[in-house]
This record gives structure tokens, sequence and C-alpha cells, in this order.
């Protein structure tokens, strides 16, 4: 007794060409690629001309003594290696700029995360009322305009009839000059800064706190472990990609910080607030093409190694 075949195809067809064959299943793939690669054009030709080419072009004119006097002659212009790079480290105002973005790093970052975090448990724990009111509340700063928040900070820091010296003055506190001493105006460039950008990293913190398994919690509370040691065993292992994301981000803004000196203080007192942004710009302003490219590269790879470091030491265990 014979059985018949249970698929079978008619003379002159190919077998491998039915509509699941890998052959279709090829074809298909290949048109979506190269749909995809037309519809991505666009973006790439944006991309191109507008980042890959002046970055290339920065890279290139960091090794170079380029000046504002070259650019009609860009064949004068001579390759000199790492001469601008060894400038910038001779230079005592980029050392003296690069030495307050450190400082401005390592105050202002632990103070913004550990702000944004306080914040975000207070809400998600609901100990405020009106949540929807503070949370707006706390990230209006964010979003409102550097020139509006130098304005409102300028006044607080006033020395003579400012509110924060008004204040102090109740209490029998003689105030100082808050923008204009070099010892305090970094300092009051860190706590505007944290200020404005807590926000930021209080609605990340908050998402991440609304995703732990409150189940976590419970069981913790079952075998005896009090509010801090839940937080320390349970909260803080659980947010540690969250807390990874907000440290990234917030050292990488901080490390490029321009706004703040750059409105509030002019990079004074006796270059007490510039920053390693605020000089590579001036460097650019002035013309000095070459040595700004290198500062700004330079400031790229401690972006790059600080974020380096900050994966390494936060990544999981």
């Amino acid at each position: 007794m014979s059985t018949a075949p249970l698929t079978s195809s008619a003379p002159g067809t190919d077998p491998g060409a039915g509509e699941g064959s890998p052959r279709r299943r090829g074809r298909r793939a290949a048109a979506e690629a190269r749909a995809g690669i037309l519809l991505s054009l666009p973006f790439l030709l944006l991309f191109g001309v507008f980042i890959a080419w002046p970055v290339l072009q920065s890279m290139i004119m960091s090794f170079t003594d380029m000046r504002i006097s070259d650019i009609r002659s860009p064949f004068a212009v001579e390759f000199v290696g790492l001469q601008n790079y060894i400038t910038a480290f001779e230079d005592p105002v980029f050392r003296r700029a690069a030495l307050n973005t450190a400082v401005f790093v390592l105050v202002g970052v632990p103070l913004t995360i550990i702000a944004g975090l306080a914040a975000a448990l207070a809400l998600n724990r609901g100990v405020m009322r009106l949540r929807a009111v503070f949370r707006m509340g706390f990230y209006t700063p964010v979003v409102t305009s550097i020139v509006a928040v130098a304005v409102v900070w300028r006044f607080l820091l006033r020395p003579d009839n400012g509110l924060v010296n008004t204040v102090l003055g109740g209490v029998g506190i003689d105030g100082p000059n808050w923008l204009g001493d070099e010892r305090t105006a970094l300092l009051s460039l860190i706590v505007m800064a944290v200020w404005r950008n807590f926000g930021t990293s209080m609605v990340i913190f908050l998402a991440g706190l609304q995703a732990v398994d409150r189940g976590l919690h419970e069981a913790a509370a079952l075998d005896g472990a009090t509010a801090r040691q839940r937080f320390r065993h349970v909260t803080l292992p659980a947010i540690r990609p969250t807390m990874l994301f907000v440290l990234v981000t917030t050292s990488i803004g901080y490390l490029q910080f321009f706004e703040e000196p750059f409105v509030m203080t002019q990079g004074g007192p006796l270059n007490a607030t510039i920053s390693a942004s605020m000089y590579t710009y001036n460097q650019f302003g002035f013309g000095n093409y070459g040595v700004a490219g290198a500062m700004a590269y330079l400031t790229f790879v401690v972006i790059g190694i600080v974020t380096l470091a900050q994966f390494r030491l936060m990544r999981e265990k």
C-alpha cells in the first residue's frame, strides 16, 4: 500500500520559492534594509554635515596652529603635533579652570544626587501632601531660562540688600559678597546649579523607586529590618541602574558647566569661577582655534575617563 506525499509542487516550479521560503524571506529582508537606508539618508546627511564633519575638522584643527588670521588662507596653516595640548597644560588660567571644574563636579554632583533622591523618596512615600504640586515646583527650575535664574539669584546674593544677607543679618551674621568674593563665588554657583538641576534627578529617581517590588520591602519588614536597613539593603540595590544613569548624566553635564559662570560672574572674580568650557569658548573668541580645539578634546577625554570609571564602579555585581 502506498501513501501519497503530504506536499507536492507543480512541474517546473521551484520548491524554495514559496511564501515562507528562505529565498522569499531573504528578498523581503533586503527590501526592508533598502527602505530603512533610504529613510535614514536625510538624518545621516544632516548628521554628517553638521556633526561628524565639524567634529573631524576640530580634531584636525587641534593639531595645527590655526588662528583667526588663517581663515582666508588655510594653506598657510602648519601642523604642530601635540604643541597645542602642551600649551593648554602650561596655561595657568586653563589649569585654574580645570581645578574649578573639578571642584564643581566633586561637590555639585553628590549634592544634586542626594537632593534629588531625598525629594524622590519624600514624594514616593507620600510624606508630602499635594505631591503633584511639589513635583512640578521641584522640576520648574530645570526648564527655566538661565537668564531668569541668574536675575533671581543675583538679587538673592546681593551683598547689601539681598535676601540671603538680610536673613543672615537678622540673626547677627554679616554676610559676605557671595559673587564678588573668590572664596564664596564658586560655592554660590554650585548651590545655584544644584537648586536648578536636582529636579531632573528627582524625576528619574521617582520612576526608579516606583518600579521597586513592594514585596521585597514587606518581606524585609517581616524579618525585622528597620526603615534604614530596608533603604540600604533593598532600595539602593534595586535602583542601582537608575543611580548609574543619574550619576553619569549629571557628571557629564557638570564637567561641561558653562552657563552659570558665563551669565553670573563672567568667570570672576580673579578667575575663581571660570570653567574649562568657558575658557575654551574664550579661546575661540580670541581666534586661537588650534589651542581651543585642543582644550575641547582634553575635556572630551576627561569626560570619557570619568564615565568609564563610573560604569566600572556602579556596574552590577
